[in-house]
């Protein structure tokens, strides 16, 4: 006997397609064009401290001009690509777990664990706190140099550090709420290719948060006035 197709499995598959290749990155400014190998040393040798150095240096290396010798530009930029990233990344999801909506109405399937839909929803929420935890830190660090904030030469030490730790916890926050995103999809009734291609997006976005953090917590140490 053949097996009968499911329609709402079929809709689910082909909206998913769908969104997959209709979602944008969300675009950082332009990279400036002049870049000396001063600047990419720099850059090679900072991602040298981050766990995935190849990462940081692909993803920072085109602004390397902007970034130059300076530690403080080379933390603010890693934390805006990933936050770049991250929001593509729940802007897709969001669009996911609307289209996931049609294959259950119900949270939790009948063997306890929760469907497709109840996790993407709950990642949502998850990597949109991450993207408002990326934005802080990089309020605080704009507004540490030169948005209203103490010029460098004036700040104490320990106005310093307190600043960099409100960064630090922000990044380490979000790298939390990107890691409760992933470890959902455990548990995750329904697998296949939407596990799969949700979980790389996922991960990409958690190297580039690690790495931002990395790059922070040097900064953090390194780079007190």
């Amino acid at each position: 006997m053949v097996s009968q197709s499911h329609p709402t499995t079929f809709l689910f598959f082909t909206t998913f397609l769908f969104i997959c290749g209709s979602i944008s990155a969300v675009r950082l400014p332009p990279r400036p064009n002049t870049t000396t190998t001063n600047d990419l040393d720099f850059i090679r040798t900072s991602c040298n401290a981050t766990l995935y150095p190849d990462v940081c240096f692909t993803s920072l290396a085109g602004y390397a001009s902007a970034i130059q010798d300076s530690p403080a530009r080379l933390a603010k930029l890693a934390i805006g690509v990933s936050l770049s990233q991250a929001k593509s990344t729940a802007a897709y999801l969001s669009k996911l777990s609307r289209s996931a909506a049609v294959t259950s109405a119900a949270k939790y399937s009948g063997d306890g664990h929760q469907t497709a839909s109840a996790v993407i929803r709950d990642c949502v929420s998850n990597v949109e706190d991450a993207v408002d935890e990326m934005r802080g830190s990089l309020r605080q660090l704009r507004d540490m140099n030169g948005r209203g904030g103490v010029p460098a030469a004036r700040r104490s030490v320990e106005t310093f550090r307190f600043q960099m730790s409100n960064v630090q916890t922000w990044m380490s926050a979000a790298l939390t709420d990107e890691d409760t995103c992933t470890d959902g999809f455990e548990d995750m009734d329904e697998g296949g290719l939407i596990k799969t291609t949700v979980c790389d997006r996922l991960e990409e976005v958690k190297r580039l948060t690690s790495n931002a953090l990395a790059l922070v917590n040097t900064y953090a140490n390194n780079g007190a006035p």
